[in-house]
């Protein structure tokens, strides 16, 4: 993998955590919403709906660049939809991201070893 798709991974990454805290939130604002005067549910879906639009767009963007089969392409949407998903997902693209660093550092380093020989 190269550093652009290492950077997709990583935005996937870092709109997961958030798009998971605010499903919840929603779900939690969805319940004090029925069970009390409490309604915060048009602006907690407001922030949902934007965060989720957002992961939908770089999920897209991380499977063009990673070449994702449609099994794992199709893991990261569903992580997306399940309230805590996000939190898995993000665990999961943070190793990925790393691994791709790394390769992408040690081609680099073989490459430039590669010319000075």
């Amino acid at each position: 993998m190269d550093l652009k798709t290492a950077s997709a991974l990583r935005r996937l990454r870092l709109v997961s955590g958030p798009e998971a805290i605010s499903f919840l939130l929603l779900l939690v604002a969805s319940v004090l919403k029925r069970t009390t005067e409490f309604n915060a549910v048009p602006a907690l879906g407001a922030i949902h709906g934007f965060l989720f639009v957002v992961y939908v767009l770089f999920w897209a963007d991380a499977w063009n660049r990673a070449k994702w089969t449609l099994k794992t392409a199709a893991f990261y949407f569903l992580m997306s939809v399940l309230p805590t998903g996000g939190f898995f997902a993000e665990r999961r693209l943070r190793r990925e991201a790393e691994d791709a660093v790394i390769s992408s550092r040690a081609r680099a380093e073989g490459a430039e070893g590669a010319v000075s020989a």
